[in-house]
């Protein structure tokens, strides 16, 4: 049975609402019953009150959407289960002793929510209650649909709010009953999912294999029409929309080039924020290219099936009636408070501000030792800079500084899958995947224009790459370490320059990463080699032999690292005895100088 964050099964359904009703002053709980209504109920004298509800497991649905201008009161059954008569009854009755002029009903269509709304009906029309009800039935999966009828999933939501609107306005029971039934006969929605789900104390529904994904399925868990292999994500939307509005089955929604449409993008429960927002896109490019105008287009999470990793898309077909509708202001806390508009792929970017181009810096006076020392100090601990730097202009060092770079790029390319390995003991596991990112986008800007050939315009250079293209903390960091070593280096070209430089850099480092030399990070290796690099400040310094003890501080400093305790970063949020390897970033900085003098 798969584990739940509840406190018992059985009171799962009146601790959710208890709990949203505790945070959210505009609400107020029915004594004695499930049922939550406006904290405001006077208000509705005189208008149309409207009244939804059904199973729990659909959350922010129904009781999300109360507020003005969508929902006088919600009834909540058990998980996926209907409410009471008696508790719909007693809604109903709550709000008409308020001062309602007339109740809508607004039902999805099941079988449980249909007796039991339909008998609490019945029931207030015999204690005199003008109280009608509304069937939405939105569900685009069965080509035949049988004697059930379609089914009510999240177009509801779009119903609440059609009503919402209309009530507010002071619309009478007429013309809202009439208005809304239209509007759900202009809208489809279709589900797809890559899980099941499983209600409290209970196994999953149905089971699907990890190549496969489930279209068509229902918000309690039901299984889909179809099941298929795992699509990407565009495809998977083409695939839905293709059976939403094909003309072969028989509960489709008819669009044409031309048409205006309300866009809702779903989250079912389990899908991530990050895949939401590709199968948004996905899903206004495949209508634009239909000739669809995307009126409007709403994404997040408004009808789930609690923990489903899955997604639905519901349009409706929209004047701009139903546009002013669903753009009128509510209280409701889960309808978005977004800026109105249509949604549309060729929305036009900011551009740019161009930047001053920088002075060429005099390098004139450069010896044979300063250019044997720019062949190689550099690239000193640095991965990033090493796939940036190919000709240093011309001159005796060129060939000797692209024969090292390219060993230096080939060496994080070929430790990628190490890196992430390591990473994975005390990280997210991409280490490898970033340094060798950050190795391709320096490779593809010297594609595009020849490297800067004065030590800090280069450096600047590559943090700016780096910054816009590596991604995550090391990005930042090695953007830093660049941007404050390129100030050192300014105006200068002798020895004990590129020794301040690589100690500007660590610092700017420290700064603002907040790590120190035996925090377990990137750090200690460069640390190393800077502390062997301070030998340049003499004037007898052998460049080579300096190097090399560079590079043999900078590996021991990271073979180090492998006991000790982590002071900083993602790692110092494990356990101690879980890190017995050295660290990923570390280890990528003594394995670039390593290759540096091969």
């Amino acid at each position: 049975v798969p584990k739940k964050l509840v406190t018992t099964v059985s009171g799962c359904a009146d601790e959710a609402l208890a709990g949203l009703v505790a945070c959210n002053p505009g609400l107020r709980l029915l004594r004695g019953h499930r049922v939550v209504l406006r904290d405001d109920l006077p208000a509705i004298r005189g208008r149309v009150a409207l009244l939804s509800g059904g199973g729990s497991g659909h959350e922010p649905a129904h009781a999300g959407y109360i507020g003005k201008g969508m929902l006088t009161g919600v009834v909540a059954g058990a998980v996926f289960a209907s409410p009471s008569v008696g508790s719909v009854l007693a809604a109903i009755r709550a709000v008409a002793w308020a001062g309602a002029a007339g109740i809508l009903l607004i039902v999805k269509n099941y079988t449980g929510d249909r007796l039991n709304f339909g008998m609490a009906l019945e029931r207030a029309r015999a204690e005199g209650v003008d109280v009608r009800m509304v069937v939405v039935g939105d569900d685009c999966a069965f080509a035949t649909p049988g004697k059930a009828g379609r089914r009510g999933i999240c177009g509801t939501v779009l119903i609440h709010k059609v009503a919402g609107a209309l009530a507010e306005a002071g619309a009478s029971l007429d013309e809202i009953e009439k208005k809304v039934m239209a509007a759900a006969k202009v809208m489809g929605t279709l589900g797809l999912s890559l899980s099941p789900c499983s209600i409290p104390g209970s196994k999953p529904s149905f089971q699907l294999a990890e190549d496969e994904m489930e279209l068509g399925l229902g918000i309690h868990g039901e299984a889909g029409v179809r099941r298929m292999k795992v699509l990407p994500a565009d495809k998977a939307v083409e695939t839905m929309l293709k059976h939403m509005t094909d003309p072969s089955n028989a509960s489709h929604l008819s669009l044409t080039p031309g048409s205006s449409v309300v866009l809702v993008v779903n989250n079912l429960g389990g899908l991530s924020g990050l895949e939401l927002g590709i199968v948004a896109g996905a899903a206004v490019r495949c209508l634009e290219n239909q000739g669809i105008c995307i009126a409007r287009a709403l994404v997040g999470s408004f009808m789930t099936a609690l923990e489903m990793a899955g997604v639905s898309l519901t349009l409706m077909r929209v004047d701009e009636e139903l546009v002013r509708l669903i753009d009128a202001k509510t209280t409701a806390m889960a309808w978005p408070n977004i800026v109105t508009g249509p949604a549309t792929t060729h929305r036009e970017e900011v551009p740019v501000p161009t930047e001053e181009p920088r002075k060429p810096q005099d390098e004139s006076g450069i010896g044979t030792e300063l250019l044997s020392l720019v062949t190689y100090l550099p690239c000193l601990g640095f991965p990033w800079e090493c796939a940036g730097m190919h000709l240093l202009s011309a001159g005796p060092g060129t060939a000797r500084v692209q024969q090292v770079l390219e060993r230096v790029c080939s060496t994080l390319l070929d430790m990628q899958d190490k890196l992430n390995e390591l990473d994975r003991e005390a990280g997210d596991g991409d280490c490898g995947h970033t340094h060798a990112r950050a190795a391709q986008a320096i490779q593809e800007w010297m594609r595009s224009r020849p490297p800067p050939a004065a030590p800090a315009q280069l450096l600047s250079a590559l943090a700016d790459v780096l910054l816009e293209q590596m991604g995550g903390s090391s990005g930042v960091l090695y953007g830093l370490f660049l941007t404050a070593a390129a100030q050192s280096l300014r105006g200068r070209s002798d020895p004990p320059a590129w020794a301040d430089a690589m100690d500007a850099g660590i610092e700017a480092m420290q700064r603002y990463g907040g790590a120190a030399p035996g925090d377990r990070t990137m750090l200690d290796s460069l640390f190393a080699a800077a502390q062997a690099l301070h030998s340049l400040r003499s004037s007898s310094a052998d460049l080579l032999q300096v190097l090399a003890a560079a590079v043999q501080s900078a590996e021991a400093a990271a073979e180090a690292t492998s006991h000790m305790k982590a002071g900083a970063g993602r790692a110092s949020y494990i356990r101690s005895s879980r890190l017995e390897q050295p660290d990923p970033g570390a280890v990528a900085v003594a394995a670039v100088l390593g290759a540096v003098l091969k």
